[in-house]
């Protein structure tokens, strides 16, 4: 007999509470809830789709349904988590295990409810891992055996659940079981090479049909492999409802750009920020794209569209960052091209300890990434800081997943390079940094 499924409701990724700590919310769920789950001889199964900006679809109604039982993670109050939860509580009586950081205060409209906290240390990662595990798996352990824990059955007399027929439930079983293998092929897919990927994207069919996480999973293993036209065209046989998400339209800007297609990624993204308003990435990534027009403007002689497009893209950074200040990415570019442009931008030096700020809090506050160290990389190469970006790039390098990332960075040191070639000698670490970026990502 399969075991009996378990859904769980939380959010992705690292998120902060509402004093600030950054939690590690995947660490909680690979530490802390699926052993948990596992101890009881369950199947844990997680709501993945929030990765694609967050959508309710088909699929996610199916196992909020279906699955026999549920946790759901009340941490940072989370929207989709608490809509999630809501329907959980309408179609099922029973069997759904509420969890929340200790750091956290409840809403006023769960507080009542039964839930159980759980530790953090002060990175935000689990803390007490084993008694925490121990606390969820006795709890959904006396689930079994509980009549009612959803308000909604517990106050309407007469209320009766949905009666699921049981080859419902079967067919339901084989679609998690497939969508679980075609992400294990496209992990494996993405060391042997694009050809792969497209062999998998053949055996999905109608992509109407497949979920949205393995479509988001099978857009991103395109882009690891830098094959932009096969990621533009994926996102355009999309489903409308995933397709017109901010994540998918980032990334479609982002392969539009990669792909040549400077323009388009420009309206895609002034049409995002129209329809969604600006945020750090949004405007980021069309930073990126005036940036590219700029350097294309430069070798082709054009002085003055360079200058404007150079000041559209300082500009766009700018916003970017301005409106999220915790998020460097667009920080650093901003200061990057202000130190470019001629005379340089005057603001560069205001903007830069705001950067270095941000980096280093992100950091302080859980586990640092590629493009962490990668901005203190370049932070340090622009105040000519030799040691800070030797020991920043091994760092950088030792943390990077796709060959893109590498050459991004080396891209916009080469742009430093030549900018600062136009004006005087350069130490050569500069050019020597540049190649060891160029190679780490040549071999990805």
């Amino acid at each position: 007999m399969p075991a009996k499924l378990c859904f769980v409701l939380m959010p992705f990724g690292r998120k902060p509470d509402s004093g600030g700590l950054m939690i590690d919310f995947d660490k909680v769920y690979d530490r802390v809830i699926k052993p948990a789950i596992e101890n009881t001889g369950m199947e844990p199964i997680r709501a993945d789709e929030e990765q694609a900006g967050g959508i309710i679809h088909k699929p996610m109604y199916e196992r909020l349904l279906l699955c026999e039982f549920a946790v759901a993670d009340l941490t940072t109050a989370n929207a989709n988590v608490y809509y999630e939860l809501g329907v959980r509580h309408a179609v099922r009586p029973a069997s759904t295990i509420l969890i929340f950081a200790d750091t956290t205060r409840l809403p006023f409209d769960v507080a009542p409810l039964r839930g159980l906290p759980y530790k953090l240390d002060p990175t935000g990662e689990p803390d007490d891992v084993e008694a925490t595990i121990e606390a969820i798996s006795t709890r959904l352990k006396a689930a079994r055996e509980v009549q009612t824990d959803s308000p909604l059955f517990e106050l309407i007399d007469g209320m009766r659940p949905q009666q699921v027929p049981h080859e419902k439930t079967d067919a339901f079983r084989d679609q998690v079981e497939y969508s679980q293998s075609i992400k294990s092929q496209l992990r494996d897919a993405r060391r042997a090479g694009v050809d792969e990927i497209r062999k998998i994207e053949r055996q999905l069919g109608e992509l109407k049909d497949t979920e949205a996480g393995v479509l988001i999973d099978l857009m991103l293993s395109y882009r690891a492999k830098k094959a932009w036209p096969e990621m533009i065209s994926l996102v355009e046989r999309m489903p409308r409802h995933l397709q017109s998400t901010v994540m998918v339209q980032e990334q479609y800007a982002l392969a539009l750009n990669r792909d040549g297609q400077g323009e388009k990624a420009e309206t895609t993204l002034l049409e995002l920020i129209d329809a969604r308003g600006p945020s750090s990435e949004t405007c980021g990534i069309l930073g990126r794209v005036y940036k590219d027009r700029w350097t294309s403007a430069l070798k082709e002689g054009d002085t003055y569209l360079a200058g404007g497009l150079l000041e559209k893209a300082i500009a766009a950074y700018v916003a970017g960052f301005e409106t999220d200040p915790r998020d460097a990415y667009p920080g650093v570019n901003a200061v990057t091209l202000m130190a470019l442009r001629d005379p340089p931008d005057e603001r560069g030096s205001e903007f830069m300890p705001l950067v270095r700020f941000a980096v280093k809090r992100k950091m302080a506050l859980g586990k640092p990434d590629y493009w962490d160290h990668a901005t203190l990389v370049e932070l340090a190469v622009l105040e000519g800081d030799e040691r800070g970006a030797k020991a920043a790039l091994g760092k950088a390098l030792g943390e990077m997943r796709e060959g893109w990332e590498a050459e991004t960075t080396a891209n916009n040191l080469r742009l430093v390079r030549e900018c600062r070639e136009r004006r005087g000698p350069v130490a050569s670490w500069n050019r020597e940094m540049e190649e060891k970026l160029a190679k780490a990502g040549s071999r990805h």
